[in-house]
């Protein structure tokens, strides 16, 4: 049963409103859900647009930013729980340290390094999470261009595509998670390495 989601995404406050809507969409089904919110503690951007509704409709928040951007004071003051880490690494450890699943709403340089980390864990047998990426606005469809090509060179496996489910909407998202059921089977040498 997931109970905590955890969320990586934008911190601009210059988007198109339509990536606002989405990411607010996704923090209300998220707490109607009965679920809470791990993500990088921000009071900026999709984190918080996501964040906010997720606090609005009675569940918890919890928050994980690193000491440098703890310093530039844009953290969120209506975190449950709050951890400051001492860098980026860090920060993502205790991330997936509190959370059952993960989604990846649009975003920049930090929440495509931060998917693509939790992709390789659990292409590696490190963890059975759902991995949820939000396509909003078909936003990510160059980057999954990229992901089959990747594959169809194979320099990654076929059977990497299971590792990801994408999205086009929050409701896709969340019914994803609902029937989320985490494979059970040991990673083998051929699962990563074979055509």
């Amino acid at each position: 049963m997931i109970q905590n989601v955890c969320i990586f995404a934008s911190s601009c406050n210059f988007l198109e409103q339509s990536y606002y809507d989405a990411a607010e969409e996704l923090g209300k089904l998220i707490a109607q859900e009965n679920m809470n919110m791990v993500y990088g503690g921000s009071c900026l951007g999709l984190m918080w647009a996501c964040a906010k509704q997720v606090r609005e409709h009675g569940k918890r928040l919890i928050g994980i930013m690193p000491e440098k951007l703890k310093e530039m004071d844009v953290f969120s003051e209506y975190c449950d729980e709050f951890y400051v880490t001492p860098c980026m690494r860090s920060r993502k450890a205790k991330m997936d340290e509190l959370s059952d699943a993960l989604i990846a709403l649009p975003g920049g340089f930090g929440t495509l390094e931060e998917l693509s980390e939790m992709i390789v864990q659990k292409q590696l047998g490190y963890n059975k999470k759902a991995i949820v990426i939000l396509n909003t606005n078909g936003f990510y469809d160059d980057l999954l261009e990229f992901f089959e090509n990747i594959i169809r060179q194979k320099f990654a496996n076929k059977k990497a595509q299971n590792l990801y489910f994408i999205a086009k909407t929050p409701q896709e998202a969340i019914l994803y998670l609902k029937n989320y059921t985490p494979d059970d089977l040991a990673i083998k040498k051929e699962d990563i390495y074979a055509r």
